[in-house]
């Protein structure tokens, strides 16, 4: 999960919600947000109102000017990551670790997904 929403914030979310949820806690006005992403003033309004939706380009911009993942953006906490409960409780065990113990957990679990891609790979073949 990203730490830019807490519990409270972790409801679906349309994409207008979560960029003025997203800029109000990064104390941004509508024009200062504009003026970052370099849009005009009225193209950041429409956004928060749904009139309009932003092109992948913006949606980079304004991730950037608010600090957060285009993923955050975009999606809803519950859309990414594990749909398992189980792997959820872990991950989030893992999110405590030290940055040593996080280094060691993503590279095992890089190499049990290279075993996994390269058994798929041999039965394809």
């Amino acid at each position: 999960m990203d730490a830019s929403f807490n519990k409270a914030d972790r409801r679906a979310m349309s994409f207008p919600e979560r960029l003025i949820a997203l800029r109000k806690r990064r104390g941004l006005s509508q024009r200062a947000l504009a003026e970052s992403v370099g849009v005009h003033l009225t193209q950041v309004q429409r956004y928060e109102a749904g009139t309009s939706q932003p092109t992948l380009d913006v949606v980079r911009r304004l991730a950037l000017a608010l600090s957060v993942s285009a993923d955050v953006l975009v999606f809803d906490p519950q859309e990414r990551g594990p749909q398992d409960d189980d792997l959820k409780l872990i991950f989030e065990a893992v999110d405590r670790f030290t940055p040593e113990e996080k280094a060691t957990a993503k590279t095992v679990l890089q190499g049990l997904v290279l075993q996994h891609q390269a058994r798929r790979w041999a039965k394809a073949s």
